[in-house]
């Protein structure tokens, strides 16, 4: 099968996504639409304080297969997302880090994968816990501990082969669970 040196808009397009906005901050954190894993909970003591729903792509660059010579994969390169709290106003950004950032305040939260599990929907991103490793002491993303990425739809790469240089961004959502 011939490489493909450009990704087809419709291949794009072709990965839908939803996002549910459910009230932050108002009264109750709502749960996650599916049973989170344990795999991913929260470490002990550390409590949900903030929920922001994601909406955007999850960027790739074709790249050599150090397992398979001569071969080329997509790889990660970065997220790319907009904030939403519970009404659907955009409160910051989602971008390389992974990195979290309030527009509001500047504050902000960088994160390292701790664990992952596969999403429920076969073409969705893995759904992540994440441990701080930097993070704002004020505002809204203030003094933050973990990061939980669940409800994820869309954001896989391709199975199909690519050339190298390829670039690609797949439409994603997803649910973001600040701790502390």
């Amino acid at each position: 099968m011939p490489h493909l040196r450009r990704v087809p808009l419709a291949l794009c397009l072709s990965v839908t996504f939803a996002s549910g906005c459910a009230a932050a901050g108002r009264g109750a954190t709502p749960a996650p639409s599916a049973e989170v894993p344990p795999e991913i909970a929260l470490p002990a003591g550390e409590q949900r304080v903030l929920r922001l729903d994601a909406r955007g792509t999850q960027d790739y660059a074709c790249r050599p297969n150090p397992a398979a010579l001569g071969e080329f994969k997509w790889v990660l390169t970065a997220p790319e997302a907009e904030l939403l709290d519970g009404s659907g106003t955009s409160v910051g950004r989602h971008y390389a880090g992974p990195t979290w950032e309030s527009s509001a305040d500047g504050s902000k939260v960088v994160a390292t994968v701790k664990a992952r599990v596969a999403a429920p929907q076969a073409d969705a991103v893995p759904w992540l816990l994440l441990t701080a490793t930097e993070t704002s002491s004020e505002g809204l993303l203030a003094n933050v501990k973990s990061v939980q990425r669940t409800d994820t739809r869309g954001g896989q790469a391709p199975s199909a082969g690519c050339a190298d240089g390829d670039t690609l961004k797949v439409p994603y959502s997803a649910v973001y669970w600040f701790s502390r």
